[in-house]
């Protein structure tokens, strides 16, 4: 009998208690929900990019960017090392500069008209795409302090 009552009280204490750290875990999900929820890298392909970037197809003796935000393309291959290299570090600056720059990715290799139309014969080529002005591009793998560099002067102009 004193076991059942023990155990009854243990039983009662377990559930009170998890019913308080529910609550707390909830909020903790919601937290997490809101930073997962932060955007990320974007992968672009042909018809995307002339709806989102530029049309190149329409105005091809005029660069007219058509974002609502600058932007950064990578213009990559699943094979490249470097490419490797500097894909966490653009996975990083979108989240950092959520809801100021779009960071977008192009597969060199799905996309080869795409790339060809930009004369990428190197990669990772990276393309700096400002609200106004023209486009600036870089080859390589740049380290994060020169791309965060890029974003601040070339695009946001800070």
């Amino acid at each position: 009998m004193k076991k059942r009552i023990f155990a009854s009280i243990l039983l009662a204490t377990t559930l009170t208690a998890c019913a308080g750290n529910t609550k707390e875990n909830k909020k903790t999900e919601n937290n997490q929900l809101k930073q997962e929820k932060k955007m990320g890298t974007i992968h672009l392909t042909k018809s995307e990019f002339l709806s989102k970037v530029a049309n190149y197809e329409t105005n091809p003796t005029e660069w007219k960017y058509l974002g609502d935000k600058p932007c950064i393309i990578d213009f990559y291959a699943s094979w490249c090392g470097p490419c490797k290299t500097i894909a966490p570090i653009l996975e990083d600056l979108a989240k950092e500069y959520d809801g100021q720059i779009y960071i977008y990715k192009i597969n060199t290799e799905e996309e080869q008209e795409l790339a060809s139309a930009f004369g990428i014969r190197s990669i990772p080529t990276i393309l700096f795409c400002p609200m106004v002005g023209a486009p600036q591009m870089a080859q390589g793998a740049l380290p994060k302090d020169a791309l965060k560099k890029a974003i601040t002067d070339v695009l946001l102009k800070k």
